[in-house]
């Protein structure tokens, strides 16, 4: 399907050396501020208090969110959680004390904010154990809001979730440069990984430039920029093949410029339905999806940018030529082949 159907080719290797430069500068950049800078974890790498809170009517996310804010914790995450009525609210280590004075505080503001004051209610659990916990009432007896459960996740833990995930992002990028490697031939290889690492890493140079929080739900996301960046490469990469097949005396440019060109059309209507998708989250998603969003609107972005002229570019400089892609055909009068002296 073509709505955007071009009929001419557009130079688009014309502009990749000047637009490489562009790209390295800013690729340079974002190593620095990630070597200088660093990400800012959630409590997920470095540890928090987890506390999960139930109210009694429809909570108001962000009545919570500025009564836990107030406290001057740090950077706090809420979140609705299951029903409507369920809240989690993640409380980073920032050396105000223990998990639980934490969660103490948090739960004292959050009752206050639903006009109750904080006391304490014993029960008995299924298994008969005798437990206390913080409890909100008001003045009529109501219970506008119930403490659930509190856990606090430790630094060690953290530290493992951090090195898990830099393990699954170098699996997914040695999955990658073996698929290319197979399907296409190394100098493609070679170029998509480039092209998928400066997507990577833009994004993270992004987050330590602004100090946007970096979680899990981010992680997440720059994994799903990978496959959707190598995704745009592989269609590229087969149309520059097929090209190279369908039209012998095009120089390597000119094919190129036609594999992306014949392309377009694809690229406009994919890559347009999935960013207004991603910005509906990021606009009207709420601050639990904003960082999640933001770093698919920029991953979406920079994966065409950096199929169309890095990835491209980069299998152009390295020299790829179509006797690369395409089997050379058997000499003729080869003792070899089996249809050698047939009459058609």
């Amino acid at each position: 399907m073509e709505f955007f159907r071009i009929k001419r080719d557009i130079p688009f290797m014309r502009y990749a050396l000047a637009l490489n430069v562009v790209s390295f500068v800013t690729f340079a950049l974002a190593v620095f501020f990630l070597v200088t800078r660093g990400l800012h974890l959630s409590i997920e790498f470095t540890g928090g208090t987890l506390m999960e809170v139930e109210y009694a009517q429809p909570a108001d996310i962000a009545r919570t969110r500025a009564a836990v804010e107030q406290l001057g914790l740090g950077e706090v995450q809420v979140q609705k959680f299951g029903s409507s009525q369920d809240v989690l609210v993640r409380l980073p280590v920032r050396g105000q004390g223990k998990g639980d004075e934490l969660a103490s505080r948090a739960f004292a503001a959050i009752c206050a904010a639903e006009q109750g004051r904080v006391g304490t209610r014993q029960y008995t659990t299924p298994q008969g154990e005798a437990v206390s916990r913080p409890s909100c009432s008001r003045a009529d007896g109501a219970e506008p809001v119930r403490l659930m459960r509190t856990e606090f996740v430790g630094p060690s833990v953290g530290a493992e979730l951090a090195r898990d995930g830099a393990y699954a992002l170098g699996a997914t990028i040695l999955g990658i440069m073996l698929y290319l490697s197979l399907r296409f031939e190394w100098k493609f290889a070679v170029a998509g990984i480039i092209a998928n690492l400066h997507d990577v890493v833009i994004i993270l140079g992004f987050f330590a430039f602004f100090q946007w929080e970096f979680s899990l739900a981010v992680l997440a996301a720059v994994l799903a920029v990978l496959g959707y960046s190598v995704n745009e490469s592989v269609v590229i990469f087969d149309r520059i093949r097929e090209t190279f097949r369908k039209m012998r005396k095009l120089s390597t440019p000119q094919v190129i410029d036609h594999a992306i060109s014949r392309t377009w059309s694809r690229t406009i209507i994919t890559h347009g339905s999935t960013q207004m998708m991603v910005l509906s989250m990021l606009v009207f998603g709420g601050p639990t999806l904003h960082h999640f969003a933001l770093a698919l609107t920029i991953g979406i972005l920079f994966g065409i940018y950096s199929s169309i002229f890095v990835a491209a570019g980069i299998a152009m400089w390295l020299g790829v030529k179509r006797e690369d892609l395409v089997k050379s055909a058997t000499k003729e009068g080869d003792p070899n082949d089996p249809h050698a002296g047939a009459v058609v």
